[in-house]
């Protein structure tokens, strides 16, 4: 058996960090990454301006990334348009192009990335690999996203009409850089909304949360997409410039709006396996981010597993929470999101709600 004094699983944003700031501090972590190439992620393309800062900190400048600029949020509901201005600019970035920069970060600090290697499970500490292998850490850090591992799943509740996340990409065109521009949309519906931005090649990436339910009556997931852009007429001009056969990727029973406080020693849990908060907010890739460098400073400084988690479980309260209201009105009465056109200066303030802590 193989060991390490830090062992990542997953190579996404927060195991890329974390991998960074632990080389950077000495210490040589190894990474493990399923993917043989850095594949387009279902969950990410926003980067806030708080998340900016973060990558700043952990010396990746936001020059670098050459994302799309985002200045705007548009809400599209019940016919009726509102907007606000963001409090910062954002950028949309693709997970691919993010988490390529990331990882060669990492590396080139002097993290270890092993990629093409598939975790079959984990007992405690120790990864299990599909080719027989296993692999011990020191430390683990658990980073792979929405995916639970067998043996260190979420203890998450199964809700009676758990939530999707779903997925599709735009084709670039002239049309569709005029229609979105440089906002980020909201377009609520019954059971769920999708959120719209421009990627660095003028793609769009499209992330639904949907309830399960919508998917059992609309029969598949390209009749879902159907059904919904006959329900919103402008989701629906967007859906449009939807390729021939592009795919539709989608995650199942994800736990909007939970957070965990425990683990287990020597067991950092970060982002999505940490807390999950509602994609509307737009600051899934902040926490995840967040978490990285929160968890390498708590073990760089001699801190605990135990520790990091409650105090991430602490930071995430708010930002969790105020996300979750905005779901549950987006889902049952979307058109309640057009007073922030009325109100921008509540948009600023829930931009920030919504955003972890950036000090912490």
């Amino acid at each position: 058996m193989r060991r390490t004094p830090a062992l990542i699983a997953g190579g996404g944003p927060a195991g890329a960090v974390t991998a960074a700031l632990l080389a950077r501090g000495g210490m040589r972590p190894l990474v493990i990454e399923r993917a043989r190439e850095v594949q387009d992620a279902l969950c990410g393309g926003f980067l806030s301006w708080r998340t900016l800062q973060s990558l700043e900190s952990v010396g990746v400048e936001a020059a670098t990334l050459g994302g799309h600029v985002v200045r705007r949020i548009t809400i599209h509901a019940a016919g009726r348009l509102a907007g606000a201005s963001l409090p910062a600019p954002a950028i949309g970035l693709s997970r691919r192009r993010l988490d390529s920069l990331l990882l060669a970060h990492a590396e080139a600090l002097g993290a270890a990335v092993e990629r093409g290697v598939a975790i079959r499970s984990a007992d405690q500490r120790v990864l299990h690999t599909a080719d027989g292998a296993a692999v011990a850490g020191d430390n683990l850090f658990l980073a792979t996203g929405k995916h639970d591992l067998r043996g260190l799943a979420r203890p998450a509740p199964r809700d009676a009409d758990p939530a999707m996340g779903v997925r599709v990409r735009l084709a670039a065109s002239p049309a569709l850089a005029r229609m979105i521009g440089d906002a980020i949309e909201l377009h609520p519906f019954a059971g769920g909304y999708a959120g719209i931005v421009l990627q660095e090649d003028g793609s769009a990436n499209v992330c639904m949360a949907v309830r399960r339910s919508r998917l059992q009556a609309a029969g598949s997931l390209p009749a879902l997409l159907d059904v919904l852009a006959a329900e919103a007429p402008a989701l629906g001009e967007r859906l449009a410039h939807r390729g021939a056969g592009q795919p539709v990727d989608a995650v199942a029973n994800v736990p909007y709006g939970w957070r965990t406080a425990r683990t287990m020693s020597g067991v950092y849990r970060l982002g999505d396996q940490a807390g999950v908060i509602p994609s509307l907010a737009g600051e899934g890739m902040g926490i995840a981010i967040r978490s990285g460098i929160r968890a390498a400073q708590v073990a760089l400084g001699g801190g605990t597993a135990e520790v990091y988690q409650r105090d991430l479980a602490r930071a995430l309260r708010r930002p969790l929470g105020v996300a979750g209201m905005l779901r549950h009105v987006a889902e049952r009465r979307g058109s309640a999101l057009l007073l922030g056109g009325v109100f921008p200066g509540l948009v600023h303030r829930l931009a920030g709600w919504t955003r972890i802590d950036p000090a912490g």
